[in-house]
């Protein structure tokens, strides 16, 4: 069978008032597209890890996202980004979580995929890996002004230190976590999350994204899959393993988005899931209960990317 490598992104699920005005949202999509075709490109040297890696990467450079220099600041007005990679072939997992320092974290997650032993690293020790590989930056790469303001205007209001975050992010219309899924020519999978998580979260938090099952999951001959939303109740759905055990039983991929999502919506209420996957003969899906879900893909072969924002916006 002749395999064209494929990528899909995401850009977060959650409300449009994250978006201050219309260019706002339009800088926020183009970044998508840039993010599908840095993988595309990444597809002509390397493997499906590498097209996830280098679309994620993009997306954590751009600024626009609650990732990489986009992340929100948390309770202390510090940034802490959690991230896993997953490679399809041989299922090797990298994750990090609770970093400080890191713009690219989904690089980190890799380095500790291929060059430790270990699943999950957090905190300090995460920190200690990004300097021994020249990954860790000051603070200052990461705080601006902007971020400093907003903390300060959201604090202020803050009634308890202890308030429901997922109540927060729903009243802010947090979206932003970043995500990638792909296939390449030899029919391997990956996958790749990753985040600042939500704003004004305790220290400490870990979200989905570093989770193998709940924020990604990569597996050749089924699927891979990268959620975004509210972390807490993705873990406890444990999502985007969910959608791999129904791909496997016979369920085609569309489908087993959409039943994770609406099971979700069931248990938890909406506004608070979204996924994109591929499965293991390139087929796209996506679905969300969210006002928005900012998401795009393309093949190799193909003279466009495809994007799309809203419900109903044609996707794949």
């Amino acid at each position: 069978m002749n395999i064209r490598a494929t990528i899909a992104v995401h850009g977060g699920a959650g409300s449009a008032k994250y978006f201050i005005n219309e260019e706002h949202r339009q800088r926020y999509l183009r970044g998508l597209i840039d993010a599908v075709k840095a993988g595309l490109e990444a597809a002509r040297r390397g493997n499906a890890l590498d097209m996830v890696v280098e679309a994620v990467t993009v997306m954590e450079l751009d600024g626009s996202y609650d990732a990489g220099r986009g992340s929100v600041l948390n309770l202390l007005g510090e940034v802490e980004q959690d991230a896993g990679v997953m490679w399809g072939k041989d299922l090797s997992i990298g994750a990090v979580a609770a970093v400080k320092h890191v713009v690219n974290t989904v690089r980190l997650a890799r380095l500790v995929m291929e060059r430790t032993d270990h699943v999950l690293i957090v905190g300090d020790g995460a920190e200690e890996l990004a300097k021994q590989f020249g990954l860790w930056v000051p603070a200052t790469e990461l705080i601006n002004e902007q971020k400093i303001n907003r903390y300060n205007s959201l604090i202020k209001d803050l009634q308890s230190r202890y308030r429901k975050n997922v109540e927060l992010a729903r009243k802010l219309g947090l979206i932003g976590t970043v995500g990638a899924v792909a296939l390449d020519r030899d029919g391997n999978l990956a996958a790749a999350t990753s985040t600042g998580g939500i704003i004004l979260k305790l220290p400490g938090r870990v979200g989905d994204s570093p989770i193998p099952g709940a924020g990604y999951w990569a597996e050749n001959g089924v699927c891979a899959v990268s959620a975004t939303g509210i972390g807490e109740f993705i873990i406890r759905a444990m999502a985007s393993l969910r959608v791999a055990d129904l791909v496997r039983s016979g369920v085609g991929i569309s489908d087993a988005v959409r039943r994770v999502v609406d099971y979700v919506t069931k248990v938890f209420g909406p506004g608070n899931i979204g996924l994109i996957a591929i499965d293991h003969v390139g087929n796209v899906a996506s679905a969300f209960n969210t006002e928005v879900m900012g998401r795009a893909w393309s093949r190799e072969g193909m003279d466009k990317v495809v994007i799309a924002h809203y419900p109903n916006d044609p996707f794949p």
